[in-house]
């Protein structure tokens, strides 16, 4: 007969390990005896029985019963084949179903046996899965109380075997330091931030990259002003290991002073400006800083990093503007090497806005029959709400697939930037449609009204130089930098109506700016 064992472990523990061995080794010393024929072993390892869907071997033992190459399969008992009662059944009903036995040796029983016998005793299986659960549970709660500390922390070193006490590494603090003054005083995001670290050379608890997150979680983790928090999170639901948020009243925090790197005011600070950049991101779907006029309005058209300001002064002082990602990455990562003078760019939009007014009643013809073209089956065969919130969430699933594709080390950085930013246009757009529709107003109505603001707007430019950032950003979608010093600006306007038109900048070293509408 040719049979298949399933065997596991739920820790990946060095005992549990050795177990699993014995498991393979008991299988074949099985099939030896009995003459059976073993085709393969199927073994998960460091994975709990009470979720079927994380067992990949089980799942594929379960995909080549269909294939039927084996007859019968062979598991130690009940619980090593499942911990949730409802899991097991299905699974040997499954099995029952394509002809195949399964056979648990230890009880001397198989899937032929009553149900009601197999189904008890995954019960019993099931339930000590629970007090287990419970045991650990109870286990983590009093080393909580006793203040246990994580195992690895940037800025800590930890004594092996010691759970509840850190030593300050002086290095990595100096490092946390900085992260926060950067942050706090210098206006650096995140991101930026990393990509400062990683340019330097400077790596991780692990010897990794720096990353926009590992940044967040240490402005974040209150270790760094002596406190020690456990119980945040816990396991409501020990077969699908749904963890839920405690309220802030149940944690368990343990003051330790020594361990303080970072002052209370300062941490504070933190929170506050992280907390209204994520409103910002959340309104607006992008991160940015509104430090300075252009801040993350130009974007470099090679690599798709923002333009960082630079200020130089020799007799003078000149702004300009060039690639961070060269910057922070290397020549290697970005051919774009352009330099944009703030002024020249300046004048340059100055004059566009005066020649967008001279010739206002040519443009919004333009625009309008643009519009009426591209528009015209859409009115025709208006989009539901339903289905428009059906996109949308099938928009937010794809951003999060690519941000999970890049935490995987599938894509690289710049191919993250550059799907998500192009899933975050559709996410826009779709939106819009969404309000408008939930508002009872048509894509005519809305022309009108984003053509009169903006042109109201522009209107009321003195000198770009007295403008915020924020001013800005309601006119200006972006502005594009090639290699070859081209400049493409994108009038917001255009964006918010779905015309993907822009005003085409040619840069002379010599001459400047020109203007090409």
């Amino acid at each position: 007969m040719n049979i298949a064992a399933y065997c596991r472990v739920s820790t990946n523990k060095e005992d549990q390990l050795n177990s699993l061995e014995t498991q393979k080794a008991f299988f074949e010393e099985y099939a030896k005896k009995n003459n059976f024929n073993l085709i393969r072993i199927y073994a998960d390892e460091g994975i709990s029985g009470t979720k079927t869907k994380n067992r990949v071997q089980f799942l594929q033992l379960m995909k080549d019963c269909e294939s039927k190459i084996f007859e019968m399969v062979v598991a130690k008992d009940i619980s090593r084949l499942a911990r949730n009662a409802v899991d097991f059944l299905q699974g040997i009903r499954y099995m029952k179903s394509k002809g195949i036995a399964c056979n648990f040796v230890n009880a001397n029983l198989t899937s032929h046996d009553s149900e009601m016998v197999l189904g008890t005793l995954a019960l019993v299986a099931q339930e000590e899965s629970a007090n287990t659960s419970k045991r650990i549970k109870m286990s983590k709660k009093i080393n909580a109380e006793k203040g246990r500390v994580p195992n690895i922390v940037y800025g800590y070193d930890k004594t092996i075997g010691d759970s509840f006490n850190l030593t300050i590494n002086q290095k990595e603090a100096d490092i946390v330091k900085r992260i926060y003054h950067l942050y706090t005083c210098e206006g650096y995001g995140a991101n930026k931030i990393a990509c400062t670290l990683n340019s330097e050379g400077i790596k991780t608890k692990r010897n990794c990259l720096w990353s926009q997150n590992a940044i967040a979680r240490i402005l974040t983790n209150e270790i760094y002003v002596g406190k020690i928090i456990n119980g945040k999170e816990e396991v409501t639901d020990f077969l699908t290991g749904v963890r839920t948020v405690k309220d802030e009243r149940d944690w368990i925090i343990i003051e330790k002073s020594e361990l303080r790197i970072i002052n209370d005011k300062t941490f504070q600070k933190a929170g506050e400006i992280l907390s209204q950049r994520c409103v910002a991101f959340n309104i607006k779907h992008e991160r940015q800083s509104n430090k300075h006029l252009f801040s993350t309005l130009i974007k470099c058209k090679d690599c798709g990093y923002s333009f960082r300001r630079r200020v130089r002064t020799y007799k003078h002082t000149y702004i300009d503007w060039l690639c961070s990602g060269r910057s922070a990455n290397g020549a290697d990562t970005c051919v774009n090497k352009v330099k944009i003078f703030e002024i020249d760019l300046i004048n340059a939009i100055e004059d566009y806005f005066l020649a967008l007014l001279k010739d206002k009643p040519n443009i919004l013809k333009n625009i309008k029959e643009d519009f009426n073209k591209q528009y015209k089956t859409k009115n025709e065969n208006i989009i539901s709400e339903q289905d428009l919130k059906k996109k949308l969430k099938k928009l937010g699933n794809t951003k999060q697939k690519y941000m999970d594709m890049y935490e995987d080390e599938l894509i690289s950085r710049e191919e993250m930037r550059k799907k998500i930013g192009e899933v975050n246009a559709d996410i826009k757009m779709a939106e819009t449609e969404l309000i408008m529709i939930e508002q009872n107003i048509n894509k005519g109505d809305m022309l009108e009204t984003i053509l009169s603001t903006t042109f109201k707007s522009i209107e009321s430019v003195t000198s770009l130089k007295d403008m915020t950032n924020a001013q800005i950003k309601q006119i200006l979608e972006k502005i594009e930098v090639d290699k070859n010093g081209n400049v493409d600006i994108y009038l917001k306007m255009l964006s918010d109506i779905g015309l993907e038109q822009n005003v085409h900048v040619c840069y002379n070293s010599t001459s400047g700016y020109n203007n090409k509408t």
